[in-house]
């Protein structure tokens, strides 16, 4: 039986047909080089209630590192300063328009240009806290206080990776890498003023997104959260707690993630992210797990589980592999994860991420689960009526159907480089015969949005007929990801028009 049967007075399931747009904050318009929490995103809601959208799907906000992706972040809770609005330090006088304007953010708004970001950006926010210091403190103590079980320990560990050139933890000083108290308590006292100014950006993207948030909420946008499953190597959360990972005496990862060789990649995909000591988290009753989730429900109203298949079984490669191929899967906490977060959590609206290989155990995990998965109309239309993506096949409403996500192509890069069966087999599912690519994207949105999937939600790419330049990322690649910007001149008023059409014929426009 699985747990919404078993459950189903402690937390009614939401059923109701409804809609999003999977657009990740970076991609917004902004005049610095990257999307935040500035006006546009304000303007971005308005356009989703405008067109009948209630979800707004992000990609994960983390404090990013190397290789820019949100999948790393150098914590599991921290937000990105690159998403605080420098408009707003200007409109609080911290900053100033000339000096905004003066640093180079990048030119191109169509791309994020992360070097910039990183080289230009900090010394602004460096230069607000300078101002902001030594104003009235009592909102930002209050934030520090309700943060203590995690900021402090991650503005330290930001501020001596300053100290160390902004090397990784594990390549610092034997004292400050293996947490030496004495030395950190002489680090907390030399760099007192380092670590106040990483926690005060953190206070000014928590009271951005909360404000942004609640704007949100107050016009019937509820954010799709993505929570991603693994941490990163070079994290607070690693350098804090290395008792929960498989670390060995030196404090090197035994095995790390990945996958192995899929349809993305011959070689797999090395993540390098060290995995879960499971056996400890378990004896804690996931105490660590449960605070992770606690803190992604003040900012999501739906929390995405990102490789949902993990739980069920981890692919565990040795550290030092150069391509994922010589992995093995290892059993991983299965439902008893799952039952103590609905135990302590039971408000949690949860996206199962269950793509890949999936086993017949990891259906039964999700079944029994009860969250809904995931069904990518790219992956439908190669091998036959009996498809698993296929609508016709769902067999619940209890789902989330997509035409992509963002490690897929683009819809239009999918159809223009789509074979003649498969072509055919999209327009022969419909029986509409299309004269363009962007007719037949248009009809694989329509697909998605009549079927039976309680949630459809399509990336703006899709609706905007994008091709290569707007893919989101390529899996098992370095460098020229994330970076995909939409810009103002894109959403024309016959792009809101279909959205809003194709919403309500197949009903899932918010009743108002």
């Amino acid at each position: 039986m699985s747990w919404d049967a078993k459950n189903a007075s402690a937390l009614e399931v939401i059923t109701m047909r409804a809609s999003g747009i999977l657009l990740p904050v970076s991609s917004l318009p902004s005049k610095y080089g990257i999307g935040g929490f500035t006006k546009e995103a304000y303007d971005w809601i308005d356009f989703l209630e405008k067109c009948g959208q209630t979800l707004w799907q992000i990609l994960p906000m983390g404090h990013t590192s190397f290789g820019d992706s949100p999948y790393q972040p150098f914590s599991t809770i921290a937000g990105n300063p690159y998403f605080v609005s420098l408009e707003e330090l200007i409109d609080e006088g911290l900053l100033t328009q000339e000096e905004c304007d003066g640093a180079d953010l990048g030119s191109n708004p169509s791309y994020v240009d992360y070097g910039k970001q990183f080289a230009n950006r900090i010394p602004l926010l460096r230069r607000a806290y300078e101002r902001d210091k030594d104003r009235d403190q009592s909102g930002f103590e209050a934030f520090v206080e309700r943060e203590a079980d995690w900021l402090p320990d991650y503005a330290l560990f930001m501020a001596v990776k300053d100290l160390h050139d902004k090397k990784a933890w594990y390549d610092w000083e034997q004292p400050y890498k293996t947490r030496d108290p004495e030395t950190l308590e002489q680090a907390r006292q030399d760099l007192a003023d380092d670590i106040s100014f990483h926690s005060h950006v953190q206070y000014w993207f928590s009271i951005q997104w909360d404000r942004l948030k609640a704007y949100s909420d107050a016009h019937g946008v509820r954010i799709v959260g993505d929570m991603p499953i693994y941490v990163a190597l070079d994290s607070a959360d690693v350098w804090t707690n290395p008792q929960l990972f498989q670390l060995d005496e030196e404090l090197n990862p035994t095995e790390v993630a990945g996958v192995p060789p899929d349809f993305f990649s011959e070689d797999g995909q090395l993540w390098g992210n060290p995995l879960y000591d499971w056996d400890h988290h378990k004896q804690t009753g996931y105490a660590w797990w449960i605070e992770r989730v606690r803190h992604a429900k003040v900012q999501y109203d739906v929390i995405r589980f990102d490789h949902f298949r993990g739980l069920d079984e981890y692919y565990a490669v040795p550290y030092g592999e150069k391509t994922a191929k010589n992995g093995t899967w290892k059993p991983g906490p299965g439902i008893d994860l799952i039952h103590a977060l609905r135990e302590s959590l039971p408000e949690v609206e949860w996206i199962a991420e269950d793509l890949g290989v999936i086993s017949d155990s990891v259906e039964e995990l999700l079944h029994e689960s009860g969250f809904p998965g995931m069904k990518v109309l790219q992956f439908a239309f190669d091998s036959g009526s009996g498809n698993y993506f296929l609508p016709h096949n769902y067999g619940t409403t209890n789902c989330v159907v997509y035409t992509g996500t963002h490690d897929n192509d683009t819809l239009y890069q999918f159809v223009t480089s789509a074979n003649s069966e498969i072509r055919w087999n999209v327009q022969n599912y419909l029986n509409r015969f299309c004269d363009t690519d962007e007719q037949l994207c248009d009809n694989l949105i329509r697909i998605g949005m009549m079927s039976v999937a309680k949630y459809c939600i399509i990336p703006l790419q899709d609706y905007l007929h994008l091709g290569e330049e707007a893919r989101m990322n390529s899996p098992a690649t370095m460098g020229g990801n994330w970076a995909w910007r939409f810009t103002r001149d894109q959403i024309t008023h016959s792009v809101g028009k279909f959205i809003q059409n194709v919403t309500g014929v197949y009903g899932r426009f918010p009743e108002k």
